[in-house]
């Protein structure tokens, strides 16, 4: 096998490796996010932002249960979903009390 043909399978190695690893980064910044929500929105209360949080939180839960069966990549789905709910929650309730 050639050198080029060697690299070119390392790298898609790598790759499929990388798409199949746990996702504990996206998983702890959803956990991050969530936290900074809740501390939000637990401040100031308005109902859009509260459903946001159990939205959020729900998805955290799901790519928990997710991890647990194995499904990385929808693990990994439902974390990143879960952190921009939350960032959006979190975002909405600082302009609540702003306001």
């Amino acid at each position: 096998m050639s050198m080029r043909k060697s690299v070119v399978y390392l790298l898609g190695a790598g790759l499929l490796w990388g798409c199949a690893s746990a996702p504990i980064q996206e998983m702890s910044d959803a956990r991050q996010a969530l936290q900074a929500a809740r501390q939000v929105v637990d401040a100031s209360a308005p109902d859009a932002s509260q459903h946001g949080v159990t939205r959020a939180s729900a998805l955290l839960e799901a790519a928990e249960s997710d991890l647990r069966r194995g499904d990385y990549s929808k693990a990994r789905e439902h974390a990143r979903e879960a952190k921009m709910l939350a960032i959006e929650a979190r975002e909405r309730a600082a302009g609540d009390v702003a306001n």
